[in-house]
């Protein structure tokens, strides 16, 4: 299952290419995909950040102790908010300049720009949901999260045909669905520690 997620957070970017690039047309395309590498890499990045909130979570559950449990949960949602809302200034405010850094094409730089700064956007809702899965997996539950994940990648594929087809965003619209998604998976990860 922890594969899996890895594998299925790193889809929801390729399958924002495949729909422009079925329904939009080339240019659109071009723009999505040379953000790829940049996403992937932060993907990665955050994902193996929030793999320390799994460890210190796993040991506290382990030792029955509650109170630094408790502590340690409080802590990573906190911290997972604070850092996704500070990506996403940083991912507005930069987003040009690193496709730029990037060598990304004259003609396709505009879009794609407006692609990343959007997704960007919902980098805390990406935070929450990683940081909430590494302590559900610290208690055992590995199932959970990727189950979270399929819905919000199924809930991804349908906004983004939606957005695309029917409302004509495109660039715009994948990037919309995606955040959409993203909160998707982060609403109901933090519901389900909050029951736990």
């Amino acid at each position: 299952p922890l594969m899996l997620s890895g594998i299925l957070q790193l889809l929801f970017n390729a399958v924002d290419i495949i729909v422009v690039g079925r329904f939009t047309g080339r240019q659109a395309l071009a723009a999505v995909g040379s953000t790829t590498a940049l996403i992937n890499m932060f993907v990665n990045l955050f994902i193996g950040i929030s793999l320390g909130a799994n460890v210190l979570a796993a040991r506290f559950f382990a030792a029955k102790k509650e109170r630094e449990m408790s502590e340690t949960v409080h802590t990573a949602i906190a911290f997972a908010l604070v850092s996704g809302i500070g990506m996403a200034f940083i991912g507005v405010a930069f987003a040009r300049t690193a496709l730029e850094l990037m060598g990304t094409p004259d003609d396709v730089i505009q879009l794609s720009a407006l692609y990343m700064r959007l997704y960007f956007c919902g980098m805390p809702f990406f935070m929450l949901y990683n940081y909430g899965a590494a302590i559900l997996r610290a208690i055992g539950d590995t199932k959970r999260p990727l189950l979270f994940l399929v819905i919000a990648g199924v809930a991804n594929v349908a906004l983004n045909l939606l957005l695309v087809i029917v409302f004509h965003l495109g660039v715009a619209g994948v990037a919309i669905g995606t955040i959409i998604s993203q909160m998707i998976s982060s609403i109901l990860v933090l519901r389900c520690l909050c029951k736990a």
